[in-house]
């Protein structure tokens, strides 16, 4: 598979995945870690030393909650020539930069994720997209990560050096994307962290265990996880540390951005602050809207909205503002779109409207199935 995208493509055991990754990437982690180890001590106010404790315990968190996802993060660090509790603290930086642990300022992160059922799109297949924004210095500290297993079950996402998912698709047809929320209730101590309930869903190979992988386990932060499969249905998990909410598709679209749709009682951190995302959910529905009507949904039509300018440059298609502090600036640092009934990755660097989408697909023979998740 040759691809101007950065792809690691690994395989054999979770073990061997792991020392491969961070031998191939350690520049790329240090550099990862040096960038967070800033975050974690100007935005969090956290100390080396506590960002160590912290790695310690959502290393016990991990081995409790996927005992290979554990084996793979000390593998990382072991080939990247790292100390194990700095991999899992950057596997925790959403917890850590955000929680209750932190003392920082208000997270500037600003995602619109969409889900388009089968109903309404013109082959009959699954779509799912997103445009990740965050940092603009993380682009180029980001790449596509590919691993198939000893049983042949793969998983591609996208991923910043060290960690192990973000948005991302796998060979049952499973796919999930991901918004930050931030509410009243994310606190420090031990729950999964979110990204590594994001490499959970990709781990599932039925909806069914996709849900549980979110729902049936102790929390300590929020978040929201789009999930669709190619069996045709789509959902969005809205999750805090004491319960989750969840959003159905309404005329064959899920819509989300970065605050609390399901009317989860908590109280919401980042409706007012975070740009536009009051008004992006039915920005994308109102450009989607003729599309959705005629059934006709295409993996352009979801790129046309990711290229969508409204509320320059704070919109869907999102651009630095000037006017932000420096550790507050952020842009569309990826887009992607998926089909999960084809198994195909589509991604378009920054700024998506300034640039092609690249066309990427699972390997054949990983099995990749259109009634996965019935």
């Amino acid at each position: 598979m040759v691809t101007a995208m950065p792809l690691l493509s690994l395989s054999g055991s979770y073990q061997e995945m792991g020392h491969e990754y961070g031998r191939q990437m350690a520049a790329l982690i240090d550099r990862n870690l040096q960038d967070y180890r800033r975050r974690f001590r100007e935005v969090a106010g956290l100390s080396d030393g506590e960002v160590r404790s912290w790695g310690a315990r959502y290393r016990a968190v991990a081995r409790a909650y996927d005992p290979d996802l554990e084996t793979m993060l000390v593998a990382l660090a072991e080939g990247a020539g790292q100390e194990p509790e700095q991999i899992f603290a950057l596997n925790a930086r959403t917890e850590l930069l955000y929680g209750a642990a932190a003392r920082g300022r208000a997270p500037a992160d600003d995602c619109t994720s969409l889900a388009v059922l089968p109903s309404h799109t013109v082959d009959g297949h699954v779509l799912l997209g997103q445009n990740w924004d965050w940092h603009p210095e993380q682009r180029e500290l980001t790449f596509l990560l590919l691993t198939r297993d000893e049983e042949g079950f793969a998983v591609l996402t996208l991923t910043e050096a060290g960690m192990l998912a973000k948005s991302g698709l796998n060979s049952a047809g499973l796919g999930v994307c991901a918004n930050l929320l931030v509410s009243s209730e994310d606190r420090g101590g031990d729950g999964v962290p979110y990204h590594l309930l994001l490499r959970g869903v990709l781990q599932s190979r039925t909806m069914a265990d996709a849900l549980r992988a979110v729902t049936a386990h102790p929390r300590i932060s929020s978040g929201n996880l789009l999930i669709a499969d190619a069996g045709g249905e789509a959902i969005d998990l809205e999750v805090c540390p004491s319960d989750f909410g969840y959003v159905l598709p309404e005329d064959g679209l899920i819509a989300h951005s970065n605050h609390f749709l399901s009317g989860l009682p908590v109280r919401d951190l980042r409706k007012g602050v975070s740009a536009l995302t009051l008004l992006r959910p039915a920005r994308a529905r109102h450009l989607l809207q003729p599309r959705l009507d005629a059934r006709t949904v295409t993996t352009d039509d979801l790129k046309a909205v990711f290229r969508d300018h409204y509320s320059y440059p704070n919109g869907i298609c999102r651009h630095v503002d000037e006017r932000d502090p420096e550790l507050e600036r952020v842009c569309s640092v990826y887009s992607i779109v998926m089909d999960l009934t084809a198994g195909s990755f589509e991604i378009a660097q920054h700024p998506p409207c300034a640039h092609d989408y690249e066309a990427i697909r699972l390997p054949q023979g990983s099995g990749v199935a259109a009634g996965a998740g019935s």
